[in-house]
């Protein structure tokens, strides 16, 4: 047997592909845009129809095929092979010792790669469903969706075309009977209606996600914010390194297993990347982070909750014997199939009929006998439908499940067993976050309460440009609904070290003040610390420390605590030191001085956290590039599209020229 009948299938998809229309194509490229990128782009429609059905991108689609789909794919592959077979078997298998020319002539047989054309009553017959209803009415269904998505073609007749590698991928998976429904996750007489509302949580979903997606956007600054003062280093083979986690995770306050789930959020969302130095790969922010920082709080978390979707990996899940890391290339290419499984069976659960999530780590593999029914393994069962290769059908298929509810949770996502309204945003539309994330979280305060005991509270999301003030003059103290900042004789003196002046500072508080005036305390804390700061200099220049203040450079050459520093008297008004200024300022601060660095020409220099950024990645894929490439693959001329304020400039000329001829 030759593969003469697997050219006749792709010439019938590629007859299939050339009846459609450039927006129906361009709608088939976008939905299978991510498998197809790791293929050459088609020039002609014959060479997308080949990477249609190559074994690669089959073996990516697949995964994400509901069950009737997938049954009637699996179906009409086992009838077509062996309608194949009927009419041309292939040769037998050759006998033990046989010589080369017989192993290669069987081995070229191609029985594998047989396609028949299968008539469609036929695959309605082998799944019982000949008779009108709503058996037939699915498998209808899920034969046009399948030949939508170019994994099946009509042929002659009412007879369909399979792939010929379809039988080879689903084969070795039982799918029992055809159900035309998914399973409820919650059992009919599980609760009436009115014991189910006794059972109401206290709290809505509504409200869960919101102190959720709160905490989560505060997380993602503190991180970033961490990132972008002290990079990351990756190990050589890869990831960070443990410490790296812990530190990162100090920063942001967050545990190890979501730190290293925000990383590769915003790492797929372009937040930071990985860039090469001469000490090795670190991760850092890029330039798209400096933008991030103006945007509201809503549109910053939705590219991050957009990415959760599509990234290949359950980052808060290790297997057992491997070290937790981040910041890898994920190959796990089942996880957004299984997310989107989970939340569709969630989004059928009623508010009060949900479970709570299993406890992580799991302790033992939840029962799985038919007759034993927990609510966890109901909605696996349930969430198996939405996508049959992906939930039970992997390996750690529970212990995966919990670590991915687990997730969802802590986005805001799920909540009492159910979808919280922003679940069903992501579900329905990954990339339409912003208006549902706008009315969970308020915009952000641009003024703080100033109080007398030395500190300062927003009650609510404090905005970059007030963050970035008062943490540069104050210490964090809590955080929650609100934030609390304390000013103390050192948190002031960072301040004068970064640039600021007494008068600068306290101008600057007083325009972020609600009542624009500050507390009598807090301003006789700022004068004391700026009298006091710049008594003394340090020189980079061997070292030096110079004061007016004759008494108290005598203080300082006796002082115990700077012995390490071999401070010695040149002048009256001159120390020297003999560590570095860096060194020498960070002694004298913990001795309880205030000392200000100088330059060389006598100048105060500016203190400054250092701020790093990456090379933003490359830039996303333009929406009209599927339309495009569709009325090419057709043989059509391409659209050019104006913009906007070109074609409304061009109609306002034509407008007037019109008038004027009149």
């Amino acid at each position: 047997m030759t593969n003469l009948d697997a050219v006749e299938g792709l010439d019938a998809l590629t007859r299939s592909l050339a009846r459609r229309t450039p927006e129906q194509l361009a709608a088939l490229l976008t939905r299978h845009a991510e498998p197809l990128a790791r293929r050459p782009a088609p020039t002609e429609l014959r060479g997308l129809a080949s990477a249609l059905w190559s074994y690669e991108t089959l073996h990516q689609l697949v995964v994400h095929l509901d069950h009737p789909r997938l049954t009637v794919l699996a179906t009409a592959a086992r009838l077509s092979q062996e309608r194949a077979g009927q009419a041309a078997p292939g040769p037998a298998a050759p006998a033990p010792g046989a010589d080369y020319q017989s192993l290669m002539a069987h081995r070229l047989s191609f029985a594998h790669m047989a396609t028949e054309p299968v008539p469609a009553q036929d695959v309605f017959a082998a799944l019982d469903a000949t008779s009108p209803g709503p058996t037939r009415t699915a498998a209808e269904d899920a034969l046009h969706a399948l030949c939508d998505d170019g994994l099946a073609a009509p042929g002659e007749d009412g007879t369909i075309v399979v792939p010929p590698r379809a039988p080879q991928l689903l084969a070795a998976h039982d799918l029992g009977p055809f159900l035309a429904h998914a399973p409820r996750p919650v059992p009919d007489d599980a609760a009436a209606p009115e014991e189910r509302a006794a059972t109401v949580p206290p709290t809505s979903p509504h409200d869960e996600s919101r102190a959720a997606v709160a905490t989560l956007a505060a997380t993602v600054e503190r991180l970033l914010a961490s990132l972008a003062t002290q990079p990351a280093a990756l190990r050589k083979s890869g990831g960070l390194a443990v410490r790296e986690i812990k530190r990162l995770a100090k920063a942001a306050g967050a545990d190890e297993p979501h730190t290293r789930l925000l990383l590769d959020l915003t790492l797929a969302a372009g937040l930071i990347a990985l860039t090469r130095t001469p000490s090795g790969i670190t991760a850092l922010p890029t330039g798209a982070y400096d933008d991030w920082l103006t945007r509201p709080p809503g549109a910053r978390l939705a590219p991050v909750l957009a990415a959760w979707c599509d990234l290949w990996d359950v980052p808060t899940h290790t297997p057992f014997g491997e070290t937790p890391t981040a910041l890898v290339r994920g190959h796990d290419r089942h996880a957004p199939a299984l997310r989107h499984a989970l939340l569709a069976a969630l989004a059928t659960v009623p508010l009060g009929a949900g479970t709570p999530l299993p406890a992580l780590p799991l302790s033992e593999p939840p029962k799985r006998e038919t007759d034993h029914h927990t609510p966890w393994t109901d909605l696996l069962r349930a969430a198996d439908w939405y996508r049959p290769l992906a939930v039970t059908r992997c390996p750690m298929a529970e212990e995966r499940a919990a670590h991915t509810l687990h997730e969802a949770a802590y986005l805001g996502l799920a909540a009492h067993g159910t979808l919280t309204p922003l679940g069903r945003a992501l579900l329905t539309d990954p990339q339409s976050l912003d208006e549902p994330l706008a009315a969970l979280l308020p915009p952000l305060l641009e003024q703080a309460h100033f109080q007398a005991d030395l500190t300062a509270v927003v009650p609510g999301r404090p905005s970059a440009a007030l963050t970035g003030l008062l943490e540069s003059a104050a210490d964090r103290e809590s955080e929650g609904h609100a934030v609390t900042w304390r000013f103390t004789p050192h948190s002031v003196r960072r301040a004068l070290d970064s640039g600021h002046t007494a008068a600068t500072l306290l101008e600057d508080l007083t325009r972020a003040s609600v009542t624009k005036t500050l507390p009598q305390p807090l301003g006789y804390l700022i004068q004391d610390a700026a009298r006091a700061h710049g008594r003394m200099r340090v020189l980079p220049a061997a070292c030096c420390i110079r004061s007016d203040d004759e008494a108290l450079l005598k203080e300082l050459a006796a002082h115990r605590a700077l012995r390490a520093l071999g401070l010695r008297e040149i002048a009256p008004t001159v120390l020297v030191s003999g560590r570095p200024p860096a060194a020498t300022l960070d002694a004298l601060r913990a001795a309880g001085y205030a000392p200000a660095l100088e330059s060389d020409t006598g100048t105060t220099t500016v203190e400054r956290l250092p701020a790093h950024r990456a090379t933003a990645p490359a830039p996303t894929r333009n929406p009209q590039a599927p339309l495009t490439l569709a009325h090419r693959l057709l043989g059509l001329p391409t659209q050019a599209r104006q913009p906007e304020k070109e074609r409304q400039t061009e109609e306002g000329d034509r407008q007037t020229a019109t008038a004027g001829d009149t």
